[in-house]
């Protein structure tokens, strides 16, 4: 083998990761690598958790060991050795730890060089000395609004919020916001003790009164003598009172528990700040202005108008500023700016602003940014590991995609990316082919060479797709006629605006268009919304409306003068989503889809566990008792290394096993309950075949593909086409009376084409069933396959918002006017 400087491949030796057998692979540098094959197959074992792993690694090595400490370290990858891997940079579909002061500005860095503009080429008030940069953040004591922190936002509670019922007494719990149980009697206790009537309708409490209990900011200390039935041991204690108010605050911005949280904010409204009017900034940074402009105004500006707005500067055509330094700055601060937007706006994002937070951002939008600012980093000699950088785009915005993945191998860098779309497949210069199949049956690679060379891999689950000609067969199937309609007219919210749509029921219905362009607001918000307040469901506090008469429900959230009708045919809602099924390896497979239950319950049933007294609860591993104490049913314990990466290693009294031994000696048809939860779905299939609760559960799972995944697989490892999957698969094992409406948002994204296959059998079953399907997709294969689409557009933010074109898709095929209509027509005509 030649020496690693001349060799232009990246050799991988003995990969042990997850699932892959001891692969051997070798991919070439400088070129643009696609990673494919089914969901679980070991893809990303491959292209994330070894080869960027090890990059990462071998970098640590150089850094010191000090600094290594405040460094998040990944794990050392199970690989013999890689020879000839460059430095890697990661760009994966995480988002992180979702914060309100996270915006795009920052994610791309352009607020650093907006907020330089503003202080070193800004128009100060006279008389007013230039300040520096961080007078114009939101995130920093100088720039900040002392009335809101920098928010924008100020959360403020009434007395109609926090006593929705003035006819109960306090002792019947007038004051809805208090706690409940002990914590709720302990304060009506006190308020009893401080001299107040809690026995009286609060409508009758002096208003003085009322309004002290609700918002004083007093905390007096008081000896209780509470009220207990007869017999009990009255005990005083010391008691201290807090205004409903003051609770609700306080447990609104210090709580650590999401419901007390949620429950908190049901008695706040938010308003934007009336000091700096939503701006987030102080007065005297708002009376600095650049072209005329205000930061928080160019901030709020799409990025392809706010490039518009500089580019004059750039050119040097801005006649405002005078030959000097000043104009200097301005010069090369915005050229810059309009360079690093024009990729953003390249890759499809340009209706997105400076402001936009990040949590409000889909995974495949916050991964483009961070592309967008690779880009611009004229970094060379790099590999670049992305994961599905093509999930959430229209074909549209895959083809910009696709010219900037091979701009930045033209610059000297290695493009590896894992992907599902064929036709970026199609493009790449190389492709490792990962399978045959999920979990235990994958972690192979059945190919890597050129793309042409997969098409004499028998065994490939890929090649049938990737080498695919002629029409879609979805595209043949005879769209099913609607049994009813829904009206929604007159929507406002985001970029709808006056927007009258109807939506059909009893059908496959997907809604596509470009990113951007309200796909998701019209159907995950707006029509779950009208659904749900329609069912007396948890709406968001802006979908909050009245219900009229006839079907007909008037909502001032997403608008004034919204009106939806026919929703009264629709007796259920359920939205699928792909958020993790849970956010601790203590949630998995088994006790999200309640499977668990009935098998703690079989084990429970066992001669030797009632000759021990265990209950079910006694399989549990998240209860003391049946689990290991050492690793407190874990399974694994953590090694901290200090200056090297930390780790986790089997607990060394459980094996890994979770359990303590004790539980581990009862057993169910000869295994304990640790080998029941390392069993696949498809074994478990054949081992409770004869169990109607748990077999009714394993089948659905393995109709929608999950096969191949364990029992006890921790939610953390699971993707978020394996999380909706699980979630779908709950609900199909539901017995589902009534018409319901099934609400899915890109619901393929993470899927290869062989599972979006089984996934469409499933939801085209449920329309078979009597009920309604929406999805939001931009698959061109399923929307081929769906009864009637919905094309919103034309493009995204501004210039969307707006039905370019709906009927059936081969209707909407022959459209014009429609970029979705280009591709569709693809998919008929082959």
């Amino acid at each position: 083998m030649s020496s690693p400087a001349d060799d232009p491949y990246v050799r991988v030796r003995g990969a042990r990761e997850h699932n892959l057998r001891n692969v051997d692979v070798d991919i070439p540098r400088d070129v643009l690598a696609v990673f494919t094959g089914v969901s679980g197959s070991g893809k990303s074992s491959l292209a994330f958790g070894t080869i960027y792993a090890e990059a990462q690694r071998r970098y640590f090595e150089s850094v010191a060991p000090y600094a290594r400490r405040l460094i998040h370290q990944v794990g050392v990858p199970a690989v013999d050795d890689i020879l000839g891997l460059p430095p890697a940079v990661a760009l994966e579909q995480r988002r992180g730890s979702a914060t309100s002061r996270s915006y795009v500005g920052t994610v791309t860095t352009l607020s650093n060089t907006l907020r330089m503009l503003f202080s070193r080429a800004g128009t100060y008030p006279p008389g007013a000395e230039p300040v520096d940069s961080d007078a114009f953040s939101p995130n920093t004591a100088a720039g900040a609004c002392p009335g809101c922190h920098g928010l924008g936002r100020v959360h403020r509670t009434t007395e109609e919020l926090l006593v929705p019922d003035p006819s109960l007494s306090i002792g019947e719990g007038a004051i809805a916001a208090w706690p409940g149980a002990w914590h709720g009697k302990n304060l009506r206790d006190v308020t009893r003790t401080l001299g107040y009537d809690i026995d009286l309708p609060w409508r009758e409490l002096p208003r003085r009164e009322r309004e002290w209990i609700l918002f004083t900011d007093e905390q007096p200390v008081v000896t209780v003598d509470p009220v207990r039935e007869a017999g009990r041991i009255q005990r005083s204690y010391q008691g201290t009172f807090q205004s409903a108010r003051r609770y609700v605050m306080h447990t609104f911005a210090d709580s650590k528990s999401q419901t007390l949280r949620t429950r908190a904010e049901r008695y706040l409204e938010s308003s934007a700040c009336p000091d700096c009017g939503g701006s987030r900034l102080r007065p005297e940074s708002l009376a600095v202005t650049f072209a005329g402009r205000t930061i928080a105004r160019l901030n709020a500006m799409s990025l392809a108008a706010l490039a518009e707005v500089l580019r004059p500067v750039a050119r040097g055509e801005a006649g405002e500023f005078p030959e000097g330094p000043q104009r200097q700055v301005a010069e090369t601060l915005c050229t810059d700016l309009v360079a690093r937007i024009a990729v953003i706006t390249e890759l499809g994002l340009g209706y997105l602003s400076l402001d936009r937070t990040t949590p409000s951002l889909s995974p495949g939008e916050l991964q483009r940014l961070r592309l967008a600012t690779q880009l611009r980093s004229g970094l060379f000699g790099v590999v670049y590991v992305l994961d599905e950088p093509s999930a959430g785009l229209h074909p549209a915005d895959t083809e910009a995609l696709l010219t900037v993945l091979v701009r930045l191998k033209e610059a000297g860098n290695s493009v590896y990316v894992v992907e599902h779309d064929m036709d970026v497949a199609r493009r790449a210069d190389w492709i490792v082919d990962v399978g045959p199949h999920a979990g235990e049956l994958g972690g192979r690679v059945l190919h890597s060479g050129p793309v042409d060379g997969l098409a004499s891999v028998a065994e490939s689950a890929t090649r049938r797709f990737l080498f695919a000609s002629g029409p879609d067969p979805a595209a043949g199937r005879t769209p099913r006629e609607p049994s009813a309609w829904l009206h929604l007219r007159g929507i406002n919210r985001h970029n709808l605006r006056d927007l009258d749509v109807e939506l059909p029921l009893g059908v496959f219905a997907a809604v596509t268009g470009v990113s951007g362009s309200g796909k998701s607001t019209l159907i995950a918000q707006v029509l779950a919304g009208v659904l749900a307040e329609h069912l007396g469901a948890e709406v968001p506090p802006d979908n909050a409306g009245d219900a009229g008469d006839a079907g007909e429900t008037e909502r001032a959230g997403a608008g004034a003068g919204f009106v939806a009708a026919g929703v009264e045919s629709v007796d259920r809602l359920v939205q699928v989503d792909q958020k993790p099924i849970g956010r601790t390896p203590r949630s998995n497979l088994a006790t999200y889809t309640g499977l668990f239950d009935s098998v703690r319950k079989l084990f429970a049933a066992t001669d030797d566990a009632r000759q021990r007294s265990y209950h079910a609860g006694r399989f549990s591993f998240n209860v003391a008792g049946g689990r290991c104490e050492t690793c407190q049913g874990e399974g694994m314990v953590a090694v901290e290394l200090l200056f090297l990466p930390g780790t986790y290693a089997p607990c060394p009294q459980c094996r890994g096993a979770r359990y303590n031994e004790e539980t581990l000696q009862v057993r169910y048809r000869g295994r304990n309950v640790a080998e029941v939860l390392g069993m696949t779905v498809d074994a478990a299939a054949e081992f409770f075949a004869d169990v109607p609760q748990a077999a009714r559960s394993l089948r659905t799972l393995r109709e929608v593909g999950l096969g191949y995944l364990r029992l006890g697989q921790p939610a953390t490892e699971l993707s978020g086409g394996e999380a909706q999957r699980i979630k779908l698969a709950s609900e199909l094992q539901r017995s589902r009376g009534g018409h319901t409406v099934y609400v899915l948002d890109e619901p393929t994204t993470g899927l290869h084409p062989a599972d979006v296959e089984l996934l469409m059998a499933q939801l085209h079953g449920l329309v078979d069933a009597g009920h309604s399907v929406f999805v939001v997709e931009h698959e061109m294969g399923v929307v081929a396959g769906a009864d009637w689409m919905l094309d919103l557009g034309p493009g995204g933010g501004d210039a969307g918002g707006r039905v370019v074109a709906s009927g059936r898709p081969a209707d909407v095929a022959r459209a014009g006017g429609s970029l979705t209509a280009d591709y569709l027509a693809r998919r008929f005509s082959g």
